[in-house]
């Protein structure tokens, strides 16, 4: 693939369908809150959300195939290694579907004691129990799926992302729509809906990433052989994986903890922080569509070995980030009160919603230099400098919280904007180190 021009447009270009296609992936999650929302009831709306939280954070944990992923394939992309950029694909989704695999084996002991760590209680654990174990079924296709879209956005081909991540959520609203309403099977439908687009996302993503890399891709890795398992490249990717997972539980911690913190206020509390994640996740979604192009364009600008592309880089995604994090609390103000109305027809949730909502619309003009600083770090694979941020956020989030607990739901929000300051400072602190550690060599033509 020819090198990406650094442009104002390029960027732009590269980004929106990434936009439009993360877009979708909360639209999911909203619809799913929608379907059990307009029953009315608040128990039933707390139960997905509290397995929602358990089976991100398990899914989640293994984030990495998609983050380190796209990092990697972006540095070999520009440094023109397309053996390199093939047997990435195959690395991560063959470690995807094991790591899924075991996941599925495991689930008879991860489920019960996900259900014993989360202060839930009978009523909401017996909502949420359903929909966790259907969507484990989903869990080797799913994570397979990271894989394929972390490389797909390391070589900057965010149209085919788009394609696969349209298809992927339309095939999960469609089903979660069918099992939900037509065929009456609760929380256990929505999980299965989404467990089936998984499978469903594999198998479209597979074809999609196939015609990427070239006619004769399966032949040269059949050639390639052993040497897809090369040991100096396993062992790197095993240690920028290890970091990213660290890096990943931590932050998974971050949001099981406001999660729990929402259960430990009562049912309405919990319902209405659902409801308003679903404004925290499109924004942070969406926004990710500059972080992830941060990430190939860093890759890129790494491989090639180009200070220069690095900091300009850094520049015009920057520019783009900032400034949708400002629409973004914008829209969340002036339409967030239409938005939690049309949610949930409960009127408690509904209050309690609006109460709180000019916290969530402060989420993307804060959280907006964190989640750029990720995507950066993680187009570098600086498995360590995310690490040691994310630890040291979590651990500053934690002790805030507690620290604010008196003030209740408000001092809940508080501390969550927090968190954000706290991760941009820490990732913040390693830029100027990661700028002077990139080889300048010559321009390629």
């Amino acid at each position: 693939m020819p090198s990406l021009p650094l442009t104002r447009r390029s960027i732009f270009a590269q980004a929106w369908p990434i936009m439009l296609g993360q877009a979708t992936v909360p639209l999911v999650g909203l619809v799913d809150t929608i379907v059990i929302g307009r029953t009315g009831s608040a128990a039933a709306l707390a139960g997905v959300a509290l397995g929602t939280t358990i089976i991100n954070f398990t899914f989640w944990t293994f984030g990495f195939l998609r983050m380190g992923m796209t990092g990697m394939t972006a540095q070999a992309e520009g440094a023109g290694d397309t053996a390199e950029v093939r047997a990435m694909l195959a690395r991560g989704v063959m470690m995807g579907i094991v790591i899924g695999a075991i996941l599925f084996a495991l689930q008879v002991v991860i489920v019960p004691l996900a259900f014993a760590l989360f202060a839930g209680g009978e009523t909401l654990d017996a909502a949420a129990r359903g929909y966790v174990a259907a969507r484990f079924f989903g869990a080797p296709a799913g994570l397979a799926g990271f894989a394929i879209i972390g490389w797909l956005l390391g070589l900057g081909r965010t149209r085919a992302a788009l394609l696969l991540q349209v298809a992927m959520n339309c095939i999960n609203i469609v089903l979660d729509i069918l099992f939900v309403w037509h065929f009456g099977m609760g929380a256990r439908g929505v999980g299965l809906g989404t467990a089936i687009a998984e499978w469903s996302e594999l198998l479209i993503g597979t074809v999609i990433a196939l015609k990427i890399a070239g006619p004769g891709t399966l032949a040269a890795l059949r050639a390639q052989g052993a040497g897809l398992f090369d040991r100096a490249a396993l062992k790197r990717l095993f240690a920028v994986n290890a970091d990213i997972m660290i890096r990943t539980i931590a932050l998974l911690f971050l949001f099981a903890w406001f999660a729990n913190a929402g259960a430990r206020l009562g049912t309405v509390p919990l319902a209405a922080n659902q409801v308003l994640m679903q404004f925290v996740s499109i924004a942070a979604f969406v926004l990710d569509g500059f972080a992830f192009t941060a990430e190939s364009r860093i890759g890129m600008a790494i491989g090639a070995g180009s200070r220069e592309r690095f900091r300009r880089a850094i520049r015009l995604t920057g520019e783009f980030s900032l400034s949708a994090g400002l629409v973004f609390a914008l829209v969340t103000l002036i339409g967030g009160g239409w938005g939690i109305a049309a949610i949930t027809d409960n009127a408690a949730v509904r209050d309690h919603a609006e109460a709180l909502l000019w916290f969530t619309a402060l989420v993307p003009l804060i959280g907006a230099p964190a989640w750029l600083l990720d995507g950066i770090f993680i187009g570098a694979t600086r498995g360590t400098a995310l690490r040691n941020a994310a630890l040291l956020a979590t651990a500053l989030y934690v002790g805030t919280d507690l620290l604010l607990r008196p003030f209740g739901a408000p001092g809940m929000w508080v501390a969550l904007l927090a968190s954000y300051v706290f991760r941009a400072l820490a990732l913040g602190g390693y830029l100027p180190a990661l700028t002077r550690s990139i080889a300048q060599t010559p321009e390629r033509s």
